[in-house]
């Protein structure tokens, strides 16, 4: 018997959280060259996405993925992020929130650990990246 991992558990209670409070949910997400997101938008190899209701359309948060439409430049795009790449969630207003500390002892991720993750297989991720300590910082 496998033990599913509690990060996507969280992910989705913090966000009703910030949702239950009036606060505007925010994610992390480790860039990894592979992930089709908005490259103009990494910074420190990371990148920031307000996921609250009024921002994004057809947020599905499950144990492999999180994918959600949203419009970056007035231009709409369909996002799917692996729930290994999250490395946090937090609501904007108060700063609060989790973060995650790497999937793995040695804070890689790996192709295996994508394939035992039984991500969408569409997913290009092949070379091995190293993850960073997650950072929470305020944004105005």
């Amino acid at each position: 018997m496998t033990i599913n991992s509690t990060k996507p558990y969280l992910v989705r209670s913090i966000y009703d959280w910030c949702l239950d409070g009036g606060f505007t949910p925010y994610v992390s997400v480790q860039a990894f060259p592979e992930l089709d997101i908005p490259k103009e938008y990494i910074k420190n190899n990371e990148i920031i996405f307000n996921i609250s209701v009024s921002a994004v359309q057809e947020l599905v948060i499950n144990n492999d993925i999180m994918s959600f439409a949203a419009r970056f430049n007035g231009v709409a795009r369909k996002l799917e992020i692996p729930i290994i790449a999250i490395n946090s969630i937090f609501a904007k207003e108060v700063n609060q929130g989790i973060s995650f500390s790497g999937e793995k002892e040695d804070n890689h991720i790996t192709m295996s650990t994508i394939e035992n993750s039984n991500l969408n297989r569409s997913s290009k991720i092949y070379q091995e990246k190293k993850i960073r300590k997650p950072k929470l910082r305020i944004i105005k």
